[in-house]
């Protein structure tokens, strides 16, 4: 299964796209959707420590010369194809009665791509899903509000989104 048009515009609307490449909040290159240029940076450290005295930084990563350009809207959409294939595995593995639903699949694929797979597999969304409870499964959208400890508007209106999507 894949998700519909209308998860697509969402998704984008909540992440937003951005055709240059920047270093986003956790010091990692990154292009279109949320797509991280460089997973191999991930694995660097984000600050100086006793422990990594001496190494590389994430922030001292350097952009490659073919990727600092504009991206096209269509190659930033062939990423984000790309990055959700693995999200809309995940979700048919996890959560495999949300493939008789495109609202149900396309908002857990959503969730999943903001929070992450393993975050799902261990949610009380998922367990609520699969167990058929779907009305008591919306409500658990709204437990994953917040971002360093406090609740974030942004992530209030994507749950909020997500939770109708859901329940259509």
């Amino acid at each position: 299964m894949k998700v519909s048009d209308k998860a697509l515009r969402m998704i984008k609307h909540h992440e937003g796209v951005r055709n240059r490449p920047y270093l986003c909040p956790a010091g990692l290159w990154t292009v279109g959707v949320g797509h991280v240029l460089y997973p191999e940076q991930a694995a660097l450290p984000y600050a100086r420590t006793v422990e990594n005295a001496g190494k590389m930084l994430r922030k001292e990563f350097s952009l490659r010369p073919e990727d600092a350009r504009v991206w096209t809207n269509t190659e930033v959409d062939d990423l984000l194809a790309k990055d959700l294939a693995r999200f809309e595995r995940g979700v048919a593995r996890y959560c495999p009665n949300a493939l008789n639903s495109q609202g149900r699949f396309d908002s857990l694929v959503s969730f999943s791509f903001n929070v992450g797979l393993g975050n799902l597999q261990r949610s009380g969304l998922r367990m609520k899903n699969n167990r058929g409870e779907f009305e008591e499964a919306a409500e658990e959208f709204m437990k994953w509000t917040k971002g360093g400890g406090r609740v974030l508007p942004g992530l209030v209106s994507r749950r909020k989104d997500e939770r109708a999507l859901y329940l259509s």
